[in-house]
């Protein structure tokens, strides 16, 4: 059975060349996560004591349950995606966990290409031999992972040593975690925010950022004729998007809890009508020429932005340092929440980016290490030097108090809108579960072109995205009973 989930599923995520949100390009890391820069801040010193719950643990204290385990001296692979300057911050980080942990642990770090490179290349190892003990696996890839029966649930390392799990962002975790088991550690974490250009909305007379679409097109009509902007919003077709906007009204994008009671059998954004409504709003941009089609994926509308023709642009939390170093100083740069579909929507926004996987290779050294390695990469100090360095979201709540992270905000204080966001959304927007999120994603977004540039009504556009992805959900289900 497994091997049959592996062979679909591979080739199945194969056909998705998809740069989740945060996601990296290969080999470069800027243009896909153009939040990330070399040469900010560095941390401070290491946590000597080890007092800081979550850091390598300088002095060697360890659990009985690790300590019998024999984690000193082992050595561990690392299978990452972070190419470029998001790979340099992450490289740095392995060498000082390398240098300072006191059990003599070896961490080697191998970039594995884009995010579907490492996800197939890990399928295609575990038909015969595991090539890795810890894995980073974009968010859409979540439910694969937990229905592969490879891994080791975060939540049994964390209950093994007794690691307070609250020390992470609970808006971050819910997203990977299906009862009350956290099955993947967050890592590099992103939300989606509107950008604007706070000149132009000043020549406009507009005093606040949209909290709508419906409101981008009441405003619109001013950005143009007042503000001088050549595009009200630079709107790429993109499924995450689709999928926040989802959320946003507070529905589900599939059945079973969004994927989480059980595995999803069907979408349901077809049937509560969220779909719908998303597409409407958009349409409706698009028809009167407030939101052109500039193209499909994440970044496809930043270069307008930066460039000074859109007012407004829709993008990740981990695109703000790229924006601000392209705007260079042209205008001013202002952030604000994803937009709600209509000014009456109640919901939230969810996570993208990437978590770390422990693979179970029934090996208990190599998982103690693992999890040694996984504490210090979430520490305060490692996620606020990781923030600074790639513009991801802080996963550790105490980041926030770290030096590095303040002096980031205060010299990037757009960023405080991303803060601000994720604490104001809650757990139940945290999004959905999916075998087969990369091809849905790839459906909803041809079928978004295909409303747009062929005149196909919202509601038969979702009726069509919601027919493929359930054909999907059937066959990937079949394969798996």
């Amino acid at each position: 059975m497994k091997k049959r989930l592996i062979g679909y599923a591979a080739a199945l995520l194969a056909v998705s060349m998809l740069a989740g949100c945060g996601a990296p390009a290969a080999g470069t890391g800027a243009a896909a996560d153009p939040g990330s820069r070399s040469g900010a801040s560095q941390p401070g010193t290491s946590q000597a004591d080890g007092s800081q719950a979550g850091t390598s643990q300088a002095d060697g204290s360890q659990t009985d349950a690790f300590q019998n385990a024999g984690a000193e001296g082992a050595s561990i692979t690392f299978w990452h995606s972070m190419g470029g300057v998001n790979g340099e911050a992450l490289e740095y980080l392995v060498n000082k966990f390398n240098s300072e942990n006191t059990m003599g642990i070896r961490v080697e770090a191998q970039y594995q290409g884009e995010y579907d490179d490492a996800i197939n290349k890990l399928k295609s190892a575990q038909i015969g031999n595991m090539g890795a003990d810890l894995v980073q696996i974009y968010d859409i890839g979540t439910r694969f992972m937990i229905d592969s029966g490879w891994v080791v649930p975060m939540q049994e390392l964390i209950d093994a040593d007794g690691w307070d799990k609250t020390q992470i962002e609970p808006n971050i975790a819910a997203y990977y975690t299906v009862g009350d088991t956290l099955y993947s550690m967050p890592f590099n974490s992103s939300t989606p925010l509107l950008y604007y250009n706070k000149d132009m909305f000043d020549k406009a007379g507009i005093t606040q950022a949209p909290q709508s679409l419906g409101e981008i097109g009441r405003i619109a009509g001013d950005l143009v004729n007042k503000g001088g902007a050549g595009e009200p919003i630079s709107l790429s077709i993109y499924g995450w998007f689709f999928e926040q906007f989802t959320c946003k009204q507070g529905q589900n994008y599939v059945n079973n809890g969004n994927g989480r009671k059980a595995a999803a059998t069907a979408v349901e954004f077809d049937q509560n009508g969220a779909g719908a409504k998303t597409l409407a709003a958009w349409k409706e941009l698009y028809d009167k020429g407030y939101a052109p089609n500039v193209g499909r994926g994440g970044d496809a509308g930043l270069a307008d932005f930066s460039s000074g023709k859109s007012a407004m642009t829709l993008g990740s939390t981990a695109s703000l340092k790229q924006i601000l170093e392209d705007v260079n100083g042209k205008f001013e740069v202002g952030t604000a929440y994803f937009p709600m579909v209509s000014d009456s929507d109640k919901g939230g926004v969810s996570i993208g980016g990437a978590s770390l996987w422990a693979l179970n290779n029934e090996d208990e050294a190599k998982k103690a290490a693992t999890w040694e390695f996984v504490k210090f990469l979430v520490s305060p100090e490692s996620q606020a030097y990781w923030n600074a360095q790639t513009g991801y979201f802080p996963v550790t709540v105490k980041a926030h108090e770290e030096p590095v992270f303040r002096e980031n905000l205060e010299k990037y204080p757009q960023f405080g809108t991303a803060i601000d966001q994720l604490h104001d959304s809650t757990p139940q927007s945290a999004g959905a579960l999916l075998s087969v999120f990369p091809e849905a994603r790839q459906v909803v977004e041809t079928e978004i072109e295909n409303m747009l540039n062929s005149g196909v009504s919202p509601e038969e556009a979702a009726s069509k995205m919601a027919q493929q992805i359930n054909k999907a959900i059937e066959e990937y289900n079949l394969l798996n009973e």
